[in-house]
């Protein structure tokens, strides 16, 4: 078994342990925390994003790499599917600890049990504890991609802050495809017509969980872009953003939910005909996008730079963290950085972690050269990940 990393106990609501058993790469492992950011450096496949994924699963939802239950599981060469995994964690102070698990008690499992002090809970239940935001190389090309990759990254902020939007979301993605089921003849089994009225009680169970999903998306914005303007000057570039979607569009110039909810259950009846031929829902907020633009240089942060359309993303994951960090009524948040220093100039790099320390995240970061962190030295846990397992650092 691999030994514990130690450190001190944590002030503050953190994560204070963290164990694997057969999760991924690792058969036990077994993380002491101090509360502090933590970096792990180790070279290519030596499971540090396995730790932070791990993290990420003390959330709704799948974990910041989207991968299927039977994925996570440790699997040996030879074996047909991954085993039943497990990942604890210790959260809060020495005083006052919660004991939060996950994973699957059998190989092949398609839901994960979810435990808080020893009592099975819905995986919603997560919010209440931690908060989590996250940046990884597979957001490196956000602005490059299709839309639907932006809506997944805001959703991830919003959902930060707001645990019910992931709910509403969910309802919402089942009402349209039962819709679409019923629109298209594939999808029902028969030749004739849809049925008019289970089709208006499905657009109107879309339409409320359309109309809170955009009021929450436009109340977020607001309030990121009001909290980026007042970081001021930094190292990092200044962004303006908006949603280009109608029905965010409408909540941010202050139409009520009722009002939006009435003319999406509208649009919606509307476009049946017309979604019915092209096989898919053409109005909604599942349309939408984000907008970024480099405040300093005019510019769509498309045509900025690899090295500034990483430093606007981090922004707005710094922002996000800031305003949930001084949330009183929410867990403080925890932040998730795989790969991000190695793309950062030693500037950045150094404002990074002095934002970290004044924010007083608890932040894990990885990276594959112990340099890269020299600036965290004295103030960070740093955990070395190899073959032979985690071994703590001497930061001091």
């Amino acid at each position: 078994m691999t030994p514990a990393v130690t450190g001190t106990a944590p002030s503050r609501q953190t994560l204070a342990r963290l164990t694997l058993t057969d999760f991924r790469s690792y058969a036990e492992a077994d993380l002491l925390l101090d509360g502090r950011p933590v970096f792990l450096v180790g070279p290519n496949g030596a499971g540090k994003t396995n730790l932070l994924e791990a993290v990420s699963l003390f959330t709704p939802g799948r974990g910041l790499r989207g991968a299927s239950l039977a994925e996570m599981g440790r699997r040996l060469p030879g074996e047909a599917q991954g085993r039943a995994w497990a990942v604890s964690a210790l959260i809060g102070a020495s005083d006052q600890e919660t004991q939060v698990g996950t994973g699957v008690s059998e190989a092949g499992a398609t839901r994960r049990t979810v435990r808080i002090g020893g009592e099975t809970v819905p995986p919603g239940r997560l919010a209440d504890h931690l908060r989590q935001v996250w940046l990884t190389p597979a957001q490196d090309r956000l602005f490059l991609e299709g839309a639907a990759d932006r809506r997944r990254f805001f959703d991830r902020l919003v959902f930060a802050a707001i645990p019910r939007h992931a709910a509403h979301a969910q309802a919402y993605d089942r009402a349209q495809r039962e819709r679409m089921r019923l629109l298209t003849p594939d999808g029902r089994g028969e030749a004739g017509p849809p049925d008019a009225g289970w089709l208006d009680a499905l657009e109107a169970r879309l339409a409320e969980a359309g109309a809170l999903m955009a009021e929450a998306r436009a109340t977020t914005l607001t309030a990121l872009q009001a909290e980026i303007d007042s970081r001021g000057e930094r190292p990092f570039p200044q962004a303006r953003l908006s949603l280009t979607g109608e029905w965010e569009q409408m909540a941010a110039a202050g139409a009520s939910i009722a009002d939006i909810e009435a003319k999406l259950a509208r649009a919606l009846a509307q476009a049946r005909e017309r979604d019915a031929a092209a096989g898919r829902a053409l109005t909604g907020p599942h349309r939408g996008d984000l907008s970024v633009i480099h405040a300093e240089k005019h510019r769509p942060a498309a045509e900025c730079s690899t090295g500034e359309q990483k430093a606007l993303i981090l922004n707005l994951v710094l922002a996000q963290s800031a305003r949930l960090s001084r949330a009183e009524s929410a867990p403080s948040p925890i932040l998730l950085l795989d790969e991000v220093a190695a793309h950062l100039d030693r500037t950045r790099r150094a404002a990074l972690f002095d934002e970290l320390e004044a924010l007083g995240l608890q932040a894990f970061l990885t990276g594959t050269d112990e340099h890269l962190f020299e600036d965290l030295k004295g103030r960070a846990q740093g955990v070395r990940v190899d073959a032979c397992g985690l071994t703590q650092l001497d930061t001091e």
